[in-house]
C-alpha cells in the first residue's frame, strides 16, 4: 500500500522532503483530487490538509462512513492546527483497541 496526499504547495515541498510520492496540489479542483485519490486501491493512507477536508466536507464523511481504507489522516498547514479540528484518528484507535487516547 502506498502513502498519498492531497494538499497545498507548501505542504507538498515538506510531504515530498519526507518521502511520499503520491502527492495531489490542490488547485481550486479539491473535489476532482479526491475522487482520482478514492478510486484507487492501491493507498493505504492519505494525507490531507485540514483546510482542503473542510472543503471536501460531505465526500469525506461518506467514504469514510463507507471504507477503511484509505485511512484519512488530516495534517495542518503551514498556519496551524484549525480550531474546529476533529481528530479521527484518535476515533479510529479508540474503535480499534477500544481504550480512549488522551493528549
Amino acid at each position: 500500500m502506498k502513502l498519498a496526499a492531497l494538499c497545498d504547495k507548501d505542504t507538498a515541498v515538506g510531504l515530498r522532503l519526507a518521502g511520499i510520492q503520491e502527492i495531489y496540489v490542490s488547485e481550486g479542483n479539491e473535489v476532482k483530487l479526491w475522487n482520482q485519490i478514492s478510486e484507487r486501491d492501491d493507498i493505504g493512507i492519505v494525507f490531507i490538509n485540514e483546510k482542503i477536508a473542510e472543503d471536501l466536507g460531505k465526500y469525506l464523511k461518506e467514504y469514510r462512513l463507507r471504507n477503511n481504507v484509505p485511512i484519512i489522516i488530516e495534517i495542518p498547514d503551514k498556519k496551524g492546527r484549525r480550531k474546529d479540528h476533529v481528530d479521527f484518528v484518535s476515533h479510529l484507535i479508540k474503535k480499534a483497541v477500544g481504550v480512549e487516547i488522551n493528549k
